[in-house]
This record gives structure tokens, C-alpha cells and sequence, in this order.
């Protein structure tokens, strides 16, 4: 594996919390764990820290920071405002067939609530599919870019079955506006989605 390689990985076990906020992050024991030396582990943990998912601390060396209650705020502001404007632009470019999509997902997702761990995987599709429906190729690279600071924060905003059943009938909703090709309530919608997740995020720290 080369270093690219080896940083696709590492963001895969900070997704799944195989690594987690406050791990140490050592070569030699990365190495092992990925058989192979350390040049593309340190290539790897290079552009993992260019990407703000590794810092360097006094006497721990490189680890996996922790967001404040102050980042998590930041982050969700720009997630309200990226995610508004792809739900807005989604209701005025997507495609009859993206619309289809963003639909199956929302009644697929209504017979996953008792599944947590399955409805947060397709709730991580459903915003995908709405970030391409948007048809701009540099909001979604500026929505993957906060993606990686998102999985920095411990745990699932999804995690009672009150909030997994409302999540999606507000992603409905989204999906009602943009089929209806309504901008505006698309976009409405979308930031008090954004805004009820933070909500239920800022509580947890």
C-alpha cells in the first residue's frame, strides 16, 4: 500500500471508531497493523494531518483531536449553510431520476428505525445523493471537506429511536420540496434539519 492508500484507510477507522478522538497515532505500531514500512505510513499521516483529522501534541506526539464545543458549533453552521444551498440548488437542477433516489432512500429508511447502525450508513447516502443532485461539483468538495472534520465527533446524532424517526421525515419533507422544485422551502428545510441535528449534538458534549 502506498501512502494514499494508507490515509484512505486511517479516515475508514476514524469513520468506524476503530481510531477515536485522543488516540495516539504511532508509525511503528501503524506499520505492523498495515504490513507495511513506514514511508507510506508517514506519507499517509501527513495528508491526515493537512486535513485537520491529526495534530502533533507536546509529549504524545501525533493524535487524533478532539472537537471543543466551539468546533462543533463551527462545523454545523457551515454544514446549515453548505447543505441549504445543495438542497436548494438540488430542487432547482436535480434530475427526475435523483428525485427517484432521494425517495426510495426516505421509504427504505422508514422500515430501518429499529436499526441504528443501518439507518446511520443510509443516512450518510441520503446526503450524499443530495449533495450530487445539487450539480456543482465544488459544493460537494467543499461538503466532502467538512465531512472529514464530522467524524471527528464522538457517537451518532441517531441514537434514540424518537430522533432516527424524526431525522427522516424531516429528509421527506426535504425531498417533498425539491420534487415539488420549491428552492426555497428546500433550503429551509434543510438548515432546520442541520439545526435540529446540532441541537441534539451539543447536548451530548
Amino acid at each position: 500500500m502506498n501512502g494514499a492508500e494508507i490515509y484512505k484507510r486511517l479516515v475508514e477507522a476514524i469513520e468506524d471508531r476503530t481510531l477515536k478522538p485522543g488516540d495516539r497515532l504511532r508509525e511503528a505500531e501503524l506499520a505492523e497493523t498495515f504490513g507495511v514500512s513506514r514511508t507510506p505510513i508517514r506519507e499517509g499521516l501527513k495528508r491526515l494531518e493537512a486535513q485537520g483529522l491529526a495534530v502533533h501534541e507536546p509529549n504524545r506526539g501525533m493524535v487524533i483531536p478532539t472537537l471543543d464545543h466551539g468546533q462543533i458549533s463551527e462545523v454545523y453552521y457551515m454544514r446549515e449553510v453548505l447543505e441549504g444551498t445543495a438542497a436548494r440548488l438540488a430542487a432547482q437542477h436535480a434530475s427526475n431520476a435523483e428525485i427517484e433516489i432521494l425517495q426510495d432512500l426516505v421509504e427504505a429508511d422508514r422500515q430501518r428505525i429499529a436499526d441504528e447502525a443501518s439507518l446511520v450508513r443510509s443516512n450518510r447516502e441520503f446526503h450524499r445523493r443530495l449533495y450530487l443532485a445539487s450539480h456543482n461539483r465544488y459544493l460537494v468538495s467543499l461538503i466532502d471537506h467538512l465531512r472529514l472534520s464530522m467524524i471527528l465527533m464522538a457517537g451518532t446524532t441517531l441514537d434514540t429511536p424518537e430522533r432516527r424517526e424524526t431525522a427522516v421525515e424531516e429528509h421527506a419533507a426535504i425531498v417533498r420540496a425539491i420534487a415539488g422544485r420549491d428552492p426555497e422551502a428546500a433550503e429551509t428545510l434543510a438548515r432546520r434539519h442541520i439545526e435540529r441535528a446540532e441541537k441534539t449534538r451539543l447536548k451530548k458534549t
